[in-house]
């Protein structure tokens, strides 16, 4: 099949036919050659839309002005004023954006696909019923697996699963709605062990290099900061309690990657600091071009930290920043998109003391 393509390519040179006018099969099989693919999957970090499409509530959504205005028209439902993560990661590997589950057509799946829903979190109990959880996010990877196979065979879609880069942003969601009956480290290990199970699913359908975030300082959102300041903590400081949460979850995280990379036959990982690039930003704002990092963009209340941005919530009322590139946060806990920029600048080419053992730049080249 290859020799034929060639021999098709090579003839419209001749004859001056636009290789654009090839079916849409050739072109495919083509990209599936170049073997270049993110999958994504995680909560509101990196969610592109997917919850426009599920039974939820708009505590959960995001598809409203002024969400995406610093980008997109309409909003698409990215907790941001804009881009995030994956569209950045996406646009380095020299990828189309990567679409949403809901969104994939017939051949859009070549270059990978975000199942990421805000809200949800590695435990299936985590917002029950009002997000898809990252249990449910591997059983439409399995989906996509099987188009994958019934479309180009097993040993094409074999390579392009194997060549691919996964990406998670997961655990969030698991901490802010933690169960205090739990002991915090018996909790943890429950988290830490379904983002285990998640992962090996993805490695047993041909899945091999993996990307994990760390946990950001959780107790130092405006929303953290503005539920301290109700609770009499008139300082607003961070709340400790989520931090170390945070914390004890990312100190399991390298010797989770460790033991898999030993257990899984081509296992490979890379590891992101996203707490320390977080917490430098939050500390020190303006070294990194940024006024403020404790008042969010949008929102209100103290810290503008409730959870109100575009009165489409709970709570209807809200005000909006004049300049979003001022900010560290656009609400009450999403970060802007100059932010995410620089977060995916850090993973692309980041050196060993915030991402390990490969950068991206590095791991998408890298051979399986």
């Amino acid at each position: 099949m290859m020799g034929l393509i060639i021999l098709i390519i090579w003839f419209s040179v001749i004859i001056g036919i636009p290789f654009g006018c090839f079916g849409s099969y050739e072109r495919t099989l083509l990209s599936v050659q170049k073997q270049k693919a993110l999958f994504v999957f995680g909560d509101s970090l990196f969610d592109p839309g997917n919850n426009n499409y599920i039974n939820t509530t708009t505590q959960f959504q995001a598809n409203w002005s002024p969400y995406g205005e610093s980008f997109f028209n309409p909003p698409t439902g990215r907790f941001c004023d804009g881009r995030i993560i994956p569209d950045f990661i996406a646009e380095y590997a020299e990828l189309p954006l990567v679409p949403s589950y809901f969104e994939i057509g017939k051949d859009h799946f070549v270059h990978g696909v975000n199942f990421a829903s805000g809200g949800a979190g590695c435990l299936v109990e985590t917002f029950r019923g009002f997000v898809i959880d990252l249990k449910t996010q591997l059983k439409y990877f399995k989906k996509v697996t099987k188009d994958l196979k019934n479309k180009f065979g097993r040993k094409k879609s074999k390579q392009l699963l194997s060549n691919a880069v996964y990406i998670f942003s997961a655990g969030n969601n698991d901490y802010f709605n933690f169960d205090a009956t739990y002991p915090k480290h018996e909790y943890a290990n429950m988290v830490i062990g379904n983002l285990t199970s998640v992962i090996k699913g993805i490695h047993k359908e041909g899945g091999r290099k993996f990307v994990i975030l760390s946990l950001g300082p959780l107790g130092c959102t405006p929303g953290s900061r503005a539920l301290n300041f109700q609770q009499g903590n008139k300082s607003g400081n961070c709340i400790q309690q989520l931090t170390t949460l945070a914390k004890i979850h990312n100190s399991a995280l390298p010797k989770m990657l460790k033991q898999l990379e030993q257990k899984l036959p081509g296992f490979k990982y890379s590891l992101f600091d996203f707490f320390k690039v977080a917490t430098e930003r939050i500390n020190n704002p303006s070294k990194y071009g940024f006024k403020t990092s404790k008042t969010a963009c949008c929102g209100t209340g103290p810290f503008r930290g409730i959870y109100s941005c575009g009165g489409k919530r709970q709570v209807k009322e809200y005000k909006l920043c004049k300049n979003v590139k001022d900010y560290l946060f656009f609400d009450s806990g999403h970060l802007t998109e100059m932010v995410y920029k620089q977060v995916a600048e850090l993973l692309w080419n980041g050196t060993v003391d915030v991402i390990q053992p490969y950068n991206l730049k590095s791991f998408f080249h890298l051979p399986a």
